[in-house]
């Protein structure tokens, strides 16, 4: 039996503490539980917002007029001998980046420090530094709430791209648990990795705020001058006429700009924060003057990275 509980304030459940109540709120442990509260919205009449670590996710201050269904199936295996970790939607990246490295297997260090669970990850398929959730995926299993009818995907077929997946194109398909492929490695060396990774994670912190990670997404640009100088600046090739979204922040002076409860960060010019008491309008906000500099003084569009909820 669903425990649907009323007026959740959902700040506590994003990793920027920012948000109103949900109206309806569950959490589901397994297929089943995913099944019913689909069931009950449908019944109810009710929008709902699948919601997995919350850290990649801006609630309105107004909260959701609908059912949020919080994914907590957590159940992860591990096989050494294929080098397969299968992990359920709810799994957090921790948790699968300490169980390969247990089991001497090497390909996910590059998470280490993420927060959120590998079902949002493989949704925006998330990344940083040296990989990307679809790097190492093999296949997805998910709900088609089109037929009710759990189906499985191969990597190809979920259409990973920067930041982007089938999935999160399509709002039908909910991701139940995934197959991930990866490589013999050595303990000793996946810990040198992740103590050269994790110095730099933390020294894109600001101690004392919270965050949604990196608020856009790195915008592509035809504009030539602009990418050479990016080259030029910081002595790397742009991938696909890709600029850092932070660089051209950075450049337009932004770094630090201050609206109500919400800043950008000056360690990571990428970074929102809420530096304790921001509310969502003010992050919108800030997200609307920085998007309206960087289109001013370069000519660029900016675009969210961060989901938003209840707007």
């Amino acid at each position: 039996m669903l425990n649907i509980q009323e007026n959740i304030i959902l700040a506590s459940q994003t990793s920027f503490r920012i948000g109103g109540p949900a109206k309806f709120f569950v959490e589901v442990n397994n297929v089943p539980e995913l099944e019913e509260a689909l069931k009950y919205a449908e019944d109810n009449n009710l929008t709902y917002f699948i919601l997995g670590g919350g850290s990649n996710l801006l609630v309105s201050d107004k909260g959701f007029d609908g059912l949020v269904i919080k994914i907590r199936m957590n159940e992860i295996k591990v096989d050494k001998g294929t080098n397969i970790v299968e992990a359920q939607a709810g799994v957090p990246l921790a948790r699968i980046v300490n169980s390969s490295i247990a089991e001497s297997m090497t390909g996910m260090e590059w998470a280490v420090g993420i927060p959120g669970t590998i079902g949002g990850a493989i949704r925006g398929n998330a990344g940083a530094f040296m990989g990307e959730t679809g790097d190492a995926i093999e296949s997805v299993k998910f709900l088609d709430t089109e037929d009710g009818q759990i189906k499985e995907f191969s990597k190809e077929e979920c259409k990973f791209s920067y930041r982007d997946s089938i999935f999160k194109q399509k709002g039908t398909m909910i991701v139940v648990s995934a197959r991930i492929k990866l490589a013999p490695g050595n303990k000793e060396e996946s810990m040198e990795k992740i103590k050269a990774i994790l110095p730099k994670r933390i020294a894109l912190q600001t101690p004392g705020t919270t965050n949604a990670g990196s608020y856009f997404v790195n915008p592509v640009t035809e504009k030539e001058e602009l990418i050479k100088e990016f080259e030029t600046e910081k002595n790397v090739k742009s991938k696909g006429g890709k600029v850092p979204a932070g660089w051209l922040m950075e450049k337009a002076d932004l770094k630090g700009k201050t609206i109500g409860g919400a800043m950008v960060s000056k360690d990571n010019v990428a970074y929102f924060l809420n530096t304790g008491s921001a509310t969502a309008e003010d992050v919108v906000m800030l997200s609307s003057f920085v998007k309206q500099q960087v289109r001013d003084k370069f000519g660029v569009q900016l675009q969210e990275e961060v989901e938003y909820m209840g707007f």
